[in-house]
């Protein structure tokens, strides 16, 4: 079933429709308002957890910072088989019921424990973990279900307004958790985060199930990762994306590690310019987000020119002398990182058929979550080490060395197949 078709608009209009096409369909629309609210509560926990662990249960320790990113994003890692199986071969919304509360349920028991004062270090990093193994199943599902919501035409204009939503999310929630952190403690903030999960489970009931995509489904085998990985091996764009997305993922997307050692060590800051400081990255992902939600099919040069970017931002951040600057260059940043994420993932699902999605996304998101923990031990102790600022221009460097990749791919492409050949 399509949603309708209105007349062609022109200049704003045209852009404005194009940018936000995929909210004319009812589904769609619902899961946007649901998971905008829940997005705004993650925020505001991430926030809260990051400062907890920095301010309260450590002395400023950016590597216990960085084992609590290991812990709640590496688990994507080692379920990569079992969550690409479960997404092709379940029902993907009844799945989301079930990860989307026990997700609401963790962050419940630990804000239980905060407020109490009962917390230890050993709390979070369990309480992280098991988010992780909840998010590994979650965060694929997630991906591959905006696909039964839209058509494949409108696919990568929903991708890009999730990330839209996520980082307008991401403007709210830290400047908020940054006031309520200093007003009345990090605790209270976890039951917020609990709460905001209620908006994405109604969103989920009251969806009309007559006008779901129903696309293919793989058969849940024993084979089934294999069959992802086969899959990817012969589609060499994926590879060199996925390349691409490792390296930024491990070194360079490690920002909650970045901004906090940072706030307190460079800029001798409080948990107000910490939520500041996120949100101005997440105006920049705004932006990002939505000039790839504008954008038709990705080609592979888009993350490629993003990922040479990232880096040269990247080192001019770590760089500058104040605030003001720092949080100047990290709305570039967050413009440019989201640039890259949002358009690899558009390559990557639409350059895969429909019933391979669930595997190839799970790959996609063990390498985004998954391997971003790899690296979030090192750039922590290099924080702790060296300083932030060393932290912040080797980690983004990791820029350079995918944008090399792809150069190199490019060159090798068209030595083989004549030269102006596009992916």
């Amino acid at each position: 079933m399509n949603p309708p078709s209105p007349a062609s608009p022109t200049g704003i209009r045209a852009w404005l429709h194009s940018t936000f096409r995929s909210l004319h369909w009812y589904n769609y629309r619902v899961w946007a308002a649901g998971t905008f609210v829940s997005n705004v509560g993650t925020w505001m926990q991430r926030i809260a957890q990051d400062w907890l662990v920095l301010t309260r249960l450590t002395h400023h320790s950016g590597t216990a910072v960085g084992i609590v990113m290991s812990l709640q994003f590496g688990p994507p890692i080692v379920l990569m088989p079992l969550v690409g199986k479960v997404a092709d071969s379940v029902d993907r919304r009844k799945l989301l019921l079930v990860t989307q509360s026990a997700m609401a349920t963790v962050a419940l028991c630990l804000g239980v424990l905060v407020v109490t004062g009962w917390v230890a270090l050993w709390h979070v990093y369990l309480f992280a973990g098991l988010m992780g193994c909840i998010s590994a199943f979650d965060s694929p599902v997630r991906q591959t279900f905006v696909a039964e919501l839209v058509g494949d035409e409108d696919l990568p204009n929903a991708i890009g307004l999730n990330s839209t939503l996520f980082n307008s999310a991401q403007l709210i929630g830290p400047a908020v958790a940054g006031v309520m952190i200093a007003a009345i403690g990090t605790g209270w903030l976890f039951f917020i985060n609990a709460l905001s999960f209620v908006a994405v489970l109604v969103s989920l009931t009251k969806m009309r199930a007559a006008e779901f995509r129903h696309l293919p489904r793989g058969k849940a085998s024993g084979a089934g990762m294999i069959d992802g990985l086969r899959y990817v091996k012969s589609k060499p764009p994926l590879v060199i994306a996925l390349i691409m997305l490792f390296l930024i993922g491990t070194y360079g997307l490690n920002f909650p590690i970045f901004m906090s050692t940072m706030t307190v060590t460079a800029f001798h800051g409080g948990p107000h310019l910490y939520g500041l400081l996120s949100s101005a990255m997440a105006a920049g992902s705004v932006v990002g987000a939505l000039l790839v939600a504008g954008r038709g099919r990705p080609r592979l040069a888009i993350p490629a020119g993003a990922a040479l970017v990232f880096g040269i931002v990247g080192t001019l951040a770590a760089a500058m002398p104040n605030v003001l600057l720092f949080g100047a260059m990290l709305v570039a940043l967050g413009a440019v990182a989201q640039t890259f994420t949002t358009s690899t993932n558009s390559l990557v699902q639409l350059r895969t058929q429909p019933s391979m999605r669930g595997r190839v996304m799970a790959i996609y998101m063990a390498i985004f979550f998954g391997c971003t923990p790899l690296g979030a031990p090192l750039v922590g102790w290099i924080a702790d080490a060296l300083g932030p600022r060393y932290a912040l221009g080797i980690g983004t460097g990791s820029g350079f060395v995918a944008a090399l990749v792809a150069f190199v791919w490019y060159r090798r492409r068209a030595a083989g197949a004549g030269a102006g050949v596009q992916p």
